[in-house]
């Protein structure tokens, strides 16, 4: 899995963001290549942006700067010797190193709502605010559906999402009937998890795809 990143953090990212190191010597700047073995024979390399409110977020487009300048709070959390945590917004300005992956940051929408983010780079040094967002997996409010109204996947407010209506937006998507539903593509993750009784949408993953050596890096 992802190595914790122990070089030129503040202590609070030291603690929770994650970077990986890979030798991709041949990638563009802005263009990794994506993975090649794993999506199925005909698969759609399909983008399905997202919406909160009115900012459209694209996973492997949209970066941290356009979030923050769009009024979000991208926040790290560190937990102290007595198992208590703080929250500190990230640094735009802190360097991130070329071929490197950050995880454990997260954008609170509601009090109950919440995403995780990770962001990556390419093969040029960048700063944190100019990295792009390559995963995002977002937890809804089970108990009150209509606060997840503000979100959208593909342009549908995801409180609308039950399992049969996503069978409908995403007929090449596979899973069960009941929980789970996901997409593999060579460029692209989607998994979608759905409560147990009344089968709406709870819970869902979007990222793109980098060749990216997760083992890498100290």
């Amino acid at each position: 899995m992802k190595k914790c990143l122990k070089k030129g953090l503040s202590l609070a990212l030291i603690l929770i963001l994650c970077l990986s190191l890979a030798a991709c010597g041949s990638n563009d700047d802005e263009n990794a290549d994506s993975k090649q073995d794993e999506a199925p024979e005909g698969s759609a390399d399909v983008l399905y942006p997202i919406s909160i409110g009115e900012t459209e977020i694209r996973v492997g487009e949209t970066t941290v700067q356009a979030l923050l300048d769009a009024g979000f709070k991208v926040t790290v959390s560190e937990l102290d010797e007595n198992n208590q945590y703080t929250q500190y917004e990230i640094d735009p300005e802190m360097e991130m190193e070329p071929n490197s992956y950050y995880s454990g940051a997260s954008i609170w929408i509601t009090d109950s709502i919440f995403t995780h983010i990770s962001v990556v780079t390419t093969r040029a040094t960048r700063r944190m605010g100019d990295a792009v967002i390559a995963h995002l997996e977002f937890y809804l409010d089970y108990d009150n559906p209509e606060a997840n109204a503000q979100i959208s996947l593909n342009g549908v407010p995801v409180n609308e999402i039950s399992r049969e209506k996503a069978g409908e937006m995403f007929p090449d998507f596979t899973g069960d009937d009941n929980m789970w539903f996901s997409h593999l593509t060579k460029e692209y993750d989607y998994s979608l998890i759905f409560g147990s009784e009344d089968k709406m949408l709870t819970r869902f993953t979007v990222e793109k795809n980098y060749d990216v050596d997760w083992n890498s890096g100290n």
